[in-house]
């Protein structure tokens, strides 16, 4: 190559806004673009004839190189994003991309990597992540969007809050999130599930005993109550307490005193309640299974939490949630679903809510081998229970021969009739884009209803 036309493709490669570098097949680099010196601040001189794994100081340099993956296989790595650290040992999201680099013969005589700064795209992904979130809780629903804003303003009180809402709907989240929110942050939550213990032991958990109130009561132990002064107590399960129960914690919420077992002294006490419910309380009121005076007190802030089948637009976002947790708890790189996944994850109800989704793609994330979660890696009740859904199977009589595909095209259909064939908010509700839906209903061939003279 002659020095003039080194130079011209010197020119070109500074023209390019991405990050681009050769390297020889020692991997020592033979060319770096300017925007490559701009991403990571290290200098064209100081980078090239150095190893490429001593400019980017990555993570997978010295174990998984994707440029010398290339090298030795041939094989070219497209839009893999990892983080680099530049001259300043900050963090930088980028994209790589890697390929071979031949002569004008056809002999291999090196690589070429080519890597884009994604943090702007970073800081736009975090910034979409807060509004769609409160605390740990993830929703992009406009209910929950609207509860998160109640929950913010609550959490400036100390006024009782009852959280309703079936098991699995993030319940005790919401809880955590109200009390981290507080001015009782710095104090402690204490959490006590009462259904799940009888009177007699539920009632010295709460209150603690002092010592002698029972034959093994050897000394004062201090309970639940006693544990969050200052903080939050949170009872889940308030609907499962008896009558009587329910008498003893009236005074708590009337006038924040207590009496522990054997005591004979009443005990003030410093706390906010938080209780949650999976039971309609207004029904066990009017079968008088609860208290009315109890109810009254505990449902002063009322929060209900819907479901997740009335909230399927947070499916995408929650198993991409989930996904990421699993990867980096069980230390696996799956990337994504295949492209069958999300309609079949879609189409179930979920009777145990986000806790049953979360347990789904733990068990995907388990089984799956390969790099992308298949229908395969779902469970087989799921599975099962979406083959014998008997919804619109009018519409399609061959689905008993291809249930996967019939399965995504049935729910198309039904999501596409509930938003009145409107193909833009139907591919918002499905979390995809609409030439996506578009595609996926040529190629399953869904036969659009014809109104106003064209097909919407």
């Amino acid at each position: 190559m002659t020095k003039e036309t080194e130079n011209h493709t010197q020119i070109i490669l500074d023209s390019i806004a991405d990050g681009v570098f050769t390297v020889d097949l020692d991997l020592k680099i033979t060319s770096f673009n300017r925007a490559a010196e701009k991403i990571t601040g290290i200098t064209r001189k100081d980078a090239i004839g150095r190893q490429c794994w001593d400019v980017f100081r990555s993570g997978i340099c010295e174990s998984q190189c994707s440029l010398k993956h290339t090298v030795e296989t041939g094989k070219p790595i497209l839009n893999q994003s990892i983080f680099i650290l530049n001259s300043s040992g900050e963090r930088v999201p980028i994209s790589i991309s890697t390929t071979l680099l031949k002569n004008r013969k056809g002999k291999v005589i090196g690589g070429v990597e080519t890597f884009r700064d994604l943090s702007l795209v970073e800081e736009l992904r975090k910034e979409l992540y807060s509004r769609q979130s409160f605390h740990d809780i993830l929703s992009k629903n406009k209910e929950m969007q609207r509860l998160f804003h109640m929950a913010e303003q609550l959490a400036e009180s100390d006024t009782t809050v009852l959280l309703a809402g079936e098991s699995g709907t993030g319940k005790e989240l919401f809880a955590k999130a109200i009390h981290s929110q507080s001015m009782r942050k710095d104090g402690p939550m204490i959490t006590i599930n009462c259904g799940a213990l009888p009177d007699n032991l539920l009632e010295s958990e709460l209150f603690g005993y002092k010592a002698g109130a029972f034959t093994d009561a050897r000394r004062d132990k201090p309970g639940r109550i006693t544990l969050a002064h200052g903080g939050t107590l949170f009872l889940d399960e308030i609907g499962e307490i008896s009558k009587a129960m329910q008498v003893k914690l009236l005074r708590v919420l009337q006038d924040k005193t207590f009496e522990p077992l054997g005591g004979t002294m009443s005990e003030k006490v410093d706390v906010r309640i938080i209780a949650a419910t999976n039971k309609d309380l207004d029904v066990l009121v009017r079968e008088g299974a609860f208290r009315k005076d109890f109810f009254y007190r505990i449902n002063v802030a009322k929060l209900i939490l819907p479901p997740l089948r009335d909230r399927k637009e947070d499916i995408p976002l929650l198993t991409e949630h989930f996904l990421n947790k699993f990867n980096r708890l069980k230390g696996k790189g799956i990337k994504g679903l295949q492209p069958d996944v999300p309609a079949l994850l879609m189409s179930y109800n979920y009777p145990g809510n986000i806790r049953e989704l979360e347990n789904i793609i733990e068990f995907a994330s388990v089984v799956c081998k390969g790099s992308m979660i298949s229908h395969e890696n779902l469970p087989d009740y799921l599975l099962k229970g979406l083959a014998h859904d008997e919804h619109h199977y009018d519409q399609f009589p061959e689905k008993k021969n291809s249930s996967m595909k019939g399965l995504e095209r049935d729910f198309i259909y039904n999501s596409l009739a509930q938003n009145n064939w409107n193909r833009k908010l139907t591919a918002a509700g499905l979390g995809i884009h609409p030439s996506t839906l578009w595609r996926k209903i040529k190629t399953l061939k869904i036969k659009l209803p014809e109104q106003d003279g064209r097909y919407r």
